[in-house]
């Protein structure tokens, strides 16, 4: 199992340029293609006074996404370099559902951390948790400021549902090839779990695994899993993603929300 083709989103906010070079590496070392992907809405919701006014307002706002697409195209061809095939794919659309459409082709989609702290990507943001419960494919969350994933030690949020183990089967082009990969499973229960039947699936696989019962903090399942993650040196967490959609509002699980806003390393989840 190998990854083929990686997408990237872009935007124009303060960390989109650390997400391209971390795709970037990822597809190098995978031999893969690159190919980046933005989508901007025309802005239209603009009160005015005749059909000749309005029109002259809607052909400045596509002039202005139109610039922002080209931006945005311009900065993934900077940070991607030559070291990998690129593509590019972007539309005067809205950017979530251009995301989820474009993803068919895609192995693998790299998305940035949407913290409290992250700042504004603007209008070409894609939210995450939206993007994970639609678009059928594993997403890579990096965290601003991460440029390169080495994914030599990974650790595995272990949960016996469909979410869990449809992450490590997506996972497994980089748990083959790390050096170390850590079965953690939080709160009492490992076995009930089934974290040594996932060790041994992965050892079937030529991983070099171990498994790892932690307690569940008062803080929650996310701190205690960053906090194992680090002391054991790993840069790549691997977990189900949890929640569902209602008439569009996105409702996610504490630990997925958890992840998607506070992880400070980069973080592999599937739905």
């Amino acid at each position: 199992m190998t990854i083929c083709n990686i997408m990237v989103s872009v935007d124009l906010g303060a960390a989109a340029a650390d997400r391209i070079q971390l795709a970037a590496g990822i597809a190098e070392r995978f031999e893969a293609k690159l190919t980046g992907v933005a989508a901007r809405q025309v802005v239209t919701m603009i009160p005015v006074e005749s059909p000749d006014a309005s029109e002259r307002i809607f052909a400045i706002e596509e002039q202005r996404a139109r610039e922002d697409l080209a931006e945005a195209r311009a900065l993934f061809e900077r940070e991607a370099g030559m070291r990998v095939k690129t593509a590019w794919r972007s539309a005067l659309a809205e950017p979530l559902s251009y995301l989820i459409e474009q993803a068919r082709a895609a192995d693998l989609v790299v998305m940035g951390r949407r913290g409290p702290g992250d700042g504004d990507p603007g209008l070409m943001d894609v939210p995450v948790g939206a993007l994970l419960m639609e678009v059928g494919r594993p997403i890579l969350v990096a965290p601003p400021g991460i440029e390169r994933l080495a994914a030599s030690r990974i650790v595995v949020a272990w949960k016996d549902t469909r979410e869990a183990r449809r992450a490590v089967h997506d996972a497994l082009p980089f748990l083959t090839r790390a050096d170390r990969v850590h079965v953690a499973v939080v709160g009492a229960g490992a076995g009930q779990e089934g974290a040594a039947d996932v060790a041994a699936y992965l050892s079937g696989h030529g991983v070099h695994v171990s498994t790892h019962p932690l307690h569940q903090p008062e803080t929650g399942a996310a701190d205690e899993l960053r906090r194992f993650a680090r002391r054991e040196e790993a840069d790549l967490i691997v977990m189900g993603a949890y929640g569902h959609s209602r008439l569009r509002e996105w409702i996610l699980g504490g630990a997925t929300r958890d992840m998607l806003q506070g992880t400070s390393l980069c973080c592999l989840m599937s739905h």
